[in-house]
């Protein structure tokens, strides 16, 4: 699996401190991700100063795996 940091194209991250975002965002609100020591971490980018989600990288991973295998796509 890819480094959280690993992404290239139109989908590459802009870098917000530690967080990073697609740039499909623009300067709209959007989903933030860092690679922290201890996991991966999620926060809302219309607050940067709330409540920020930890996972564990196995978590990650079965996101990620899931995404990709469309699981959600019912959502």
């Amino acid at each position: 699996m890819p480094d959280l940091n690993d992404f290239t194209g139109d989908a590459a991250p802009r870098r917000t401190g530690s967080f990073f975002r697609s740039s499909h965002c623009k300067d709209g609100p959007c989903v933030e991700v860092a690679d922290t020591a201890d996991g991966p971490a999620v926060r809302d980018s219309k607050d940067v100063d709330g409540p920020v989600l930890r996972f564990t990288r196995a978590e990650w991973k079965a996101f990620v795996l899931g995404v990709r295998d469309g699981e959600f796509d019912l959502f």
